[in-house]
């Protein structure tokens, strides 16, 4: 079971690897879109990198509600806690 400190500083990563975002540039308050230039298309990829740590299909539903990286870091959190 991953901490929502151990989450954020692996979605930290996959941004910075994944999308080539500064790790300066993520906070928790950061927004993935407007923030971060993180789009649709990219999104669809933070998820499959999500489901991949989590081992747990994640259900599109789940992230609509996303805005920052706290948000995301809320869900993976919730759904790790879910078994």
């Amino acid at each position: 079971m991953y901490s929502q400190e151990e989450i954020y500083h692996k979605i930290v990563s996959i941004l910075e690897e994944m999308f080539e975002v500064d790790p300066q540039q993520v906070t928790p308050d950061a927004h993935l879109y407007e923030d971060l230039d993180i789009d649709s298309i990219d999104a669809v990829d933070l998820i499959v990198e999500l489901k991949k740590m989590t081992g747990k299909k994640i259900q599109p539903d789940d992230f609509k509600a996303v805005r920052t990286v706290q948000d995301v870091v809320v869900e993976v959190h919730k759904l790790l806690s879910k078994d």
